[in-house]
C-alpha cells in the first residue's frame, strides 16, 4: 500500500486544520485587511508589524508564547477554563487557534494589497450614487477585490498544510487528534522509517507544485505577493 492508514488519517486531519483555518481567517482577516488597506491612523504601523510578525518570528517561540497564554495560568487558558472548554493546549482546537495566529499574515497582506489596488474612485462613485459604506464594500470593493481572496485562501491553506513548529509546539504527536502531516513525516524519519517518509513527503511535495502551479495560473503577479507574505 502507498500510504499506511496513519498517514491517511495524518493527511486528513492536516486538510481539516487548514480547511477550517482558511474560513475563520476569510471572516477575521477581510476587515483587518480593509482597515489597514483604507486607514490613515497612526495605529496603521504597528498593527501591521504585528499582523506580520510570524513571518519573521521563529514558530518555536510563537508556538511557546501560544502555549503559555492557552495554558491553565494564562489568559486565553482562564478564558476557556471559565466558558468550560478546558485547556486547548495538545487539542485540535488548540491546533486551530494557533494556526489563526501563524497564518494570518498569508490572508492579511494579499487581501490588503487587492484592497488597495482598487483605489478610492470606485468607492467615491458608489458613494454618490447613494449607496452605503457597507454597500459599497459588497457590491464593489469585494467583488473587485475576488483575485486577492483566491490568492489568499490559497497561501493560507498551504501554508497551513506545511507547518510544523508551532503545531508540534501547541499539539504534540497525538495520532488522530494532532499528528497532521509534518509530524507524521517527522516521525518516519525519527523512526528510521525513509521510505514511509519517502512516500508522504512526495505527496506533499506534489500538493505544493499543484498549489503553485494554480496560484501562478491565477495570478500572474503572485510572485510579488509571495515575496511580500
Amino acid at each position: 500500500m502507498f500510504l499506511d492508514t496513519s498517514d491517511i488519517q495524518a493527511i486528513w486531519l492536516t486538510i481539516r486544520l487548514a480547511s477550517i483555518v482558511t474560513a475563520i481567517l476569510l471572516v477575521v482577516g477581510t476587515p483587518v485587511a480593509w482597515w489597514l488597506a483604507r486607514s490613515r491612523s497612526r495605529w496603521k504601523g504597528p498593527i501591521s508589524a504585528t499582523v506580520a510578525l510570524p513571518l519573521v518570528l521563529p514558530p518555536s517561540v510563537l508556538g511557546f508564547y501560544l502555549l503559555l497564554a492557552m495554558g491553565p495560568n494564562g489568559p486565553l487558558g482562564h478564558l476557556t477554563s471559565a466558558l468550560g472548554i478546558g485547556a486547548l493546549p495538545f487539542t485540535f482546537w488548540g491546533l486551530v487557534l494557533a494556526s489563526v495566529f501563524y497564518s494570518l499574515p498569508f490572508m492579511v497582506q494579499p487581501l490588503q494589497n487587492a484592497f488597495e489596488s482598487i483605489g478610492d474612485r470606485p468607492m467615491e462613485v458608489a458613494a454618490t450614487l447613494g449607496a452605503s459604506p457597507l454597500d459599497t464594500f459588497f457590491t464593489v470593493a469585494l467583488p473587485m477585490a475576488l483575485p486577492g481572496y483566491l490568492t489568499a485562501s490559497i497561501l493560507t491553506f498551504a501554508h497551513t498544510v506545511g507547518e510544523f513548529g508551532v503545531v508540534l509546539m501547541i499539539g504534540g504527536n497525538i495520532p488522530g487528534a494532532t499528528r497532521v502531516a509534518s509530524v507524521q513525516i517527522y516521525d518516519h524519519v525519527e523512526a528510521l522509517e525513509y521510505a514511509q517518509a519517502h512516500r508522504m513527503a512526495a505527496v506533499m511535495l506534489i500538493f505544493s507544485f499543484i498549489v503553485l502551479l494554480a496560484l501562478y495560473a491565477w495570478r500572474p503577479n503572485a510572485r510579488n505577493l509571495l515575496r511580500r507574505g
